[in-house]
């Protein structure tokens, strides 16, 4: 029986059959030390990425399949985006393993918020979310912050039992595990990371030690994110790789923001208000007034990046909230926030049927 070998960037099963199926390398590159899938390679050399056939079904089985062992889970959530990397059901799926949780992206967010206000806000937030960890670390695999930790914890906590890092798209996890691989093993054999959702297909597994593994698995797909509507090229406008300026708006009622030709946030009825808005730097943030807010969008070109299949605002659905009387975040899934305290105000987010629009306590 031929032994089953996988593909270092993605862990796809490498065939040489049918080079429209993941996996594929050509028959003459299958005597390398290090073995990259023709999807892996393009990606890494190219910055192209090859469309693959796996179904959010397909990540559920391996979800379910880690639910079979007694191991330790590392759940990785994106601080930028928590609301759109929530996987529903995660204990459920996982048969109540313990899970360690990892708040990645810490850079993103301003340095002048406390790391401890940021831990206990997540932690509130998880336990809205039904998820009970044993412990959670804010991390990031850029800035190698939190590394250390993060090895104790694992070590602490994995009690010689393998490890799988779980998470959905675009939180970073491949990227954080390239961190650890670079920091601790001066590995030059990196797993595929890259702005696409979902560049890892299958279990990639790394050696702890002679009898323990840590597997990276492949992001779930959360259909509500943002980064699954625009074109590729403008992923680089609306995934921040850097810290998060705020910008304030001071906004009477009857006047709307456009994030880019994304999303619209109109404040129909309240107060003078300062409206904090936490978005990617690369993204452009139109004010006008609420009247003229349809003829804006309607304008072709005016306002980018777009959604190529919405040709009219009224093609987006609106999200009706009413403030409470604590400070708040609008959250777009995948896109950002904006931070608002007008108890009883009345505002109105314009945004792609798919796309995630939550209210949550204000997280900065």
């Amino acid at each position: 029986m031929t032994e089953e070998i996988r593909c270092f960037g993605c862990g796809a099963v490498i065939q040489s059959e049918d080079e429209k199926k993941i996996g594929f390398v050509p028959k003459n590159a299958l005597n390398k030390d290090v073995i990259l899938c023709k999807r892996c390679f393009r990606l890494k050399n190219y910055h192209e990425l090859q469309k693959t056939s796996l179904t959010n079904d397909d990540f559920l089985k391996i979800l379910q399949e880690i639910g079979n062992h007694n191991c330790l889970v590392v759940y990785i959530v994106d601080l930028f985006d928590y609301n759109g990397s929530i996987i529903n059901g995660l204990t459920r799926h996982l048969n109540n393993n313990d899970i360690l949780v990892v708040g990645n992206k810490r850079d993103v967010l301003p340095k002048s918020v406390k790391d401890i206000k940021i831990e206990h806000w997540l932690r509130r937030q998880l336990k809205e979310s039904g998820i009970k960890p044993v412990d959670v670390i804010l991390s990031s695999a850029v800035k190698n912050y939190n590394l250390d930790l993060l090895i104790d914890k694992i070590e602490q906590y994995r009690n010689n039992r393998n490890v799988y890092v779980v998470g959905v798209t675009n939180v970073g996890k491949s990227s954080l595990i390239n961190a650890l691989l670079k920091h601790y093993s001066q590995s030059e054999n990196l797993i595929t990371t890259s702005e696409f959702p979902g560049t890892t297909l299958d279990l990639i597994e790394i050696p702890l030690d002679d009898d323990s593994y840590l597997y990276d698995s492949p992001g779930i797909i959360n259909e509500h994110q943002i980064a699954h509507l625009v074109k590729d090229e403008d992923l680089k406008i609306i995934i921040p790789k850097s810290e998060l300026r705020p910008i304030s708006y001071q906004l009477n009622s009857q006047q709307t923001l456009y994030f880019g030709g994304l999303a619209r946030l109109d404040y129909i009825k309240g107060e003078k208000t300062s409206f904090t808005c936490f978005f990617p730097k690369r993204l452009k943030i139109n004010r006008t007034k609420l009247s003229n807010g349809d003829a804006l969008y309607n304008r072709h070109l005016t306002l980018q990046p777009e959604i190529e299949s919405i040709k009219d605002i009224n093609d987006m659905a609106v999200h009706v909230f009413k403030l409470p009387n604590y400070k708040v975040d609008i959250v777009i899934s995948g896109l950002g926030f904006v931070s608002i305290n007008c108890p009883g105000g009345n505002i109105k987010i314009h945004a792609p049927k798919s796309v995630g629009v939550f209210i949550r306590e204000a997280l900065i």
